[in-house]
């Protein structure tokens, strides 16, 4: 599969001491996601965007059977693992990468770190679950060490159920993650400002 290239924003990773991948949903962009950095305690951050091929990470829902995903699952968690190799190969340690997404790209934040379980910076998930028709533990490994994730959420929301998010926290946690995990009443899918504001206190603190 074509590979795009990843989009950087905010301070050059050359110079940077921190680093955020962001994910954008369904139907979004890498600049889509990229704006929503001014919004965040983010401006000392190099800023690194994947771009999903025709502007979808994965055809199927978040909760098909994987097999029904792929190739375009692997591919996906292959554009965060490129985006996570290029800041490191500017001197950028996981424990000063973190990450962030949005639906679509959400579920792929919390499947990438999950498999990958370390001390990251931190995470955040606006409206998104682990992916799979079930959670089977055999797919994750690793120690969070106490990484803070945010997962904000909508009940109800037409395309993540909030169960699926609650059993997103559970596992993250038994990880070793330190999860906030923030319910909202008919919020619908969007991110709202209360969730930037959690997520700036919560994970990005400087």
């Amino acid at each position: 599969m074509h590979q795009e290239p990843i989009r950087t924003a905010g301070q050059p990773l050359g110079t940077a001491s921190k680093a955020l991948i962001t994910l954008h949903g369904r139907g979004g962009s890498a600049a889509d996601i990229l704006s929503l950095g001014r919004h965040l305690h983010v401006s000392s951050y190099a800023l690194l965007a994947p771009q999903a091929s025709q502007h979808t990470w994965y055809p199927q829902s978040f909760l098909a059977p994987p097999a029904q995903n792929e190739p375009w699952l692997s591919d996906a968690l292959a554009a965060v693992e490129r985006a996570v190799a290029e800041a490191e190969r500017n001197g950028i340690g996981k424990e000063n990468i973190y990450f962030m997404g949005f639906s679509q790209g959400a579920c792929l934040t919390l499947e990438y770190v999950a498999r990958h379980a370390t001390r990251y910076g931190g995470v955040v998930a606006f409206t998104g679950g682990l992916i799979g028709d079930q959670l089977l533990e055999a797919n994750y490994s690793g120690n969070f060490e106490g990484t803070p994730i945010f997962i904000g959420t909508s009940d109800p929301d037409f395309h993540v159920p909030v169960e699926r998010v609650r059993a997103s926290t559970a596992l993250l946690t038994k990880l070793g993650a330190h999860v906030t995990e923030k319910i909202y009443p008919n919020m619908g899918h969007t991110i709202t400002q209360e969730e930037i504001d959690l997520a700036n206190k919560l994970i990005f603190m400087s």
